[in-house]
């Protein structure tokens, strides 16, 4: 039968919809030199990521589903987790030629990792069913966690020049093109990462929320 709409509408991809749709929100409120509103939607967006696949796991999807899923989880990723960070840093460190350099590197990096990612996973989701244990590289989402934290630690004059950003984006992209292997997080992985997502989104209202009212 000819599909009336191209892709696929199901729940199963919901969250990765969501998750991009609030990521560019994001990209919108660091033009807009709102970077309290940005970095909410960028956790958002590493909420919506976190759950994406658990919730893509409860329907029996056949072999283009899967496979469509890989491919725009990957593609989300990188609007949430490649551009926005890098849109954000290059914003609020004055805009200058080598923190562009640095942030283009960022976005590249994320571009590779994620692209190798959906090499190897199509090759083994081909080889077995099982879920996946673990990742090569640090993924992505990260970033979700790792800049909201440099951006209170900034706000408090811990991290008292805006360099701290441009040397967290050479960092995460080292680390995402890094052949290490990390467990991924089960359960009690994924209620730390949103515990501390909780507070530093408590820090954000609690320092910021005067810059929105």
């Amino acid at each position: 039968m000819k599909k009336k709409v191209l892709g696929y509408y199901d729940y199963t991809v919901i969250l990765t919809y969501c998750g991009m749709l609030a990521a560019f929100v994001g990209i919108l409120r660091v033009l807009a030199r709102d970077y309290w509103g940005a970095l909410i939607c960028l956790m958002i967006a590493g909420i919506c990521d976190m759950f994406d696949g658990a919730v893509a796991g409860t329907k029996e999807r056949d072999e283009k589903e899967k496979r469509f899923g890989v491919q725009i989880d990957s593609l989300s990723d990188l609007i949430s987790f490649g551009v926005l960070p890098a849109i954000f840093v290059y914003r609020i460190a004055d805009e200058n030629l080598w923190v562009g350099a640095v942030c283009a590197a960022f976005v590249l990096c994320a571009l590779i990792r994620l692209a190798y990612f959906n090499v190897l996973e199509e090759e083994r989701q081909r080889q077995t069913t099982e879920k996946r244990k673990s990742y090569l590289g640090v993924p992505v989402t990260v970033v979700a966690v790792t800049l909201p934290l440099v951006y209170l630690l900034y706000k408090e004059h811990i991290c008292r020049t805006c360099i701290w950003f441009p040397v967290l984006l050479i960092v995460m992209g080292a680390g995402y093109l890094m052949p290490f292997e990390i467990k991924k997080p089960g359960i009690i992985g994924k209620i730390i990462m949103i515990v501390l997502g909780i507070l530093e989104g408590i820090g954000l209202f609690f320092f910021m929320g005067g810059d929105i009212i």
